[in-house]
């Protein structure tokens, strides 16, 4: 897998000189933008060059055989083009043409011809019609129509993160990483697989076990083999998330027509999520907004859930979104609520509580005294930024939920525009609704719980001892080994 992401030479096909050329794009991408090192080559009818790369009439005239060939012509000159690979020896293809299964059984044939001679000469192909393939620690992308000149292009590549995705669909793709541009998590790699007729999302799954992912992120319309996906999902040690559409019969329907794909039986699919430990999102927008909970945050071990705001209806507003989510608010054991009663300005000493004008110092206390409490498992601060000092607060937050190894979606009921402006200046994970927070916190546990039925952890260490070995997001937890016995409810890796 690592010539789709890292290739050390490319040849794009259909790269030329004429207005509005795809092709061109990818090479202005790789040689203005990304000043990428190996070498490029472009093949085009008259053989000119493009951008400075040199041009060749047919892949078969190419000094070398590049480590990969993306292909960006008419649909009926592609399986063609396959042989003249074949007989080239290249063995990583891009297919960003479209036109083929999803277009009939025209494009079907087509598209049965260039399986054919792939796997006839060991040759692994992404697509057909995909938009390739996007690495930001090795500053590759072979995205088509993308303009470098983009602030927020620059930033994915100038930042890069832990969090890769999955996409059947280009347009999905490029929606969730503009939407990261102001979130705090950043893209590590960006594959659209389209019709996906060979590399498919189990393999990519299995590819990211071995790099800097933290977590997976996939938008799906179809699924060709479920026990493959199931297979790979079971085994990863890091979260997937998927995005499916095709719940209703019109969605089926519309995916079919966009990516050749049955969308299958969606009570099936919500099986296998549950034993394979995947985590089904509920809209297009979980793929930005929920990464952040496991790339900044421990894993919530349990279900209660203590709620703490300094304007009391959000309060009643959590309450019913924690149980509405399968999680509880946490009764309060009386000598935390004696420590609550003495940090001063409480109006609510009972969960959730509730604070009026209160200096930095409050704050301080009441994070400290619910995340030390051994009857809260995790924090839902639902503070309005009403003065700076807040910001700096919650920025003590981050590093007791690190300590106690618990941990807190922040919610802080501004407007959204303010909180994210807050989130991106200060680097603070905060969730841009109530119900974006709650949700977090659900797929948190939901992992955890799964983590445990699949023997990654096991019941075996206090908070405390975690906190003491350093162990803080699941990443590192995964990492460990089980070596010790001690107290129930809280968790250690299993070897």
């Amino acid at each position: 897998m690592k010539c789709f992401f890292d290739p050390k030479s490319v040849v794009v096909i259909g790269a030329s000189n004429a207005p509005f050329n795809l092709g061109a794009t990818i090479c202005n991408m790789l040689k203005d933008y990304l000043q990428y090192t190996g070498a490029v080559y472009a093949v085009n009818s008259k053989g000119e060059t493009v951008n400075g790369y040199p041009g060749y009439s047919s892949v078969l005239d190419i000094p070398e055989a590049p480590d990969l060939a993306v292909i960006i012509v008419a649909a009926r000159h592609v399986p063609g083009i396959i042989r003249d690979c074949a007989r080239k020896g290249i063995k990583r293809i891009v297919i960003e043409s479209a036109g083929f299964s999803e277009g009939g059984e025209p494009g079907e044939a087509m598209q049965r011809e260039i399986d054919d001679i792939a796997k006839a000469n060991g040759i692994r192909m992404m697509g057909p019609n995909c938009l390739g393939t996007l690495s930001t620690r090795d500053k590759f992308c072979c995205f088509y129509g993308v303009n470098p000149s983009l602030v927020e292009m620059s930033q994915i590549f100038e930042v890069p993160g832990n969090l890769s995705y999955i996409i059947q669909s280009g347009g999905v793709a490029v929606l969730a990483m503009e939407s990261l541009y102001y979130d705090i998590v950043g893209v590590n790699k960006v594959v659209s697989i389209g019709n996906k007729c060979d590399v498919d999302e189990a393999d990519l799954i299995n590819y990211f076990q071995n790099d800097e992912t933290e977590v997976i992120g996939i938008y799906l319309e179809n699924i060709a083999d479920g026990r493959k996906l199931m297979q790979a999902a079971k085994k990863s040690r890091k979260p997937v998330l998927i995005y499916k559409v095709g719940k209703t019969k019109e969605g089926a329907v519309a995916a079919m027509s966009h990516t050749a794909g049955m969308a299958n039986n969606d009570s099936v699919f919500d099986s296998v999520c549950r034993q394979a430990g995947i985590i089904r999102l509920q809209s297009i927008d979980e793929l930005h907004s929920l990464p952040k909970i496991f790339t900044e945050m421990p894993l919530l071990a349990g279900k209660r859930i203590a709620a703490f705001t300094n304007s009391g209806a959000f309060g009643g507003i959590a309450a019913d979104l924690l149980v509405a989510a399968g999680l509880r608010m946490a009764r309060l054991a009386p000598h935390t609520q004696e420590r609550l009663k003495k940090a001063g300005q409480v109006f609510n000493i009972k969960n959730p509580v509730d604070i009026g004008p209160a200096p930095p110092q409050t704050y301080l206390d009441i994070y400290d005294i619910l995340l030390s409490a051994e009857e809260v498992d995790g924090l839902l601060p639902l503070l309005s930024v009403w003065q700076p000092f807040v910001i700096d607060t919650l920025l003590e937050l981050l590093k007791m939920c690190k300590h106690y190894n618990k941990p807190a979606a922040i919610y802080t009921p501004n407007a959204v525009a303010k909180s994210i402006a807050i989130r991106a200046k200060h680097r603070i994970p905060i969730f841009e609704t109530t119900e974006q927070a709650v949700r977090a916190l659900s797929v948190s546990q939901k992992y955890y719980e799964s983590l445990l039925k699949r023997k990654f952890i096991c019941n075996s260490a206090s908070h405390s001892t975690l906190a003491e070995r350093g162990k803080r997001t699941h990443a590192e937890i995964i990492g460990e080994q089980c070596t010790t016995r001690a107290p129930k409810s809280t968790s250690v890796p299993c070897s």
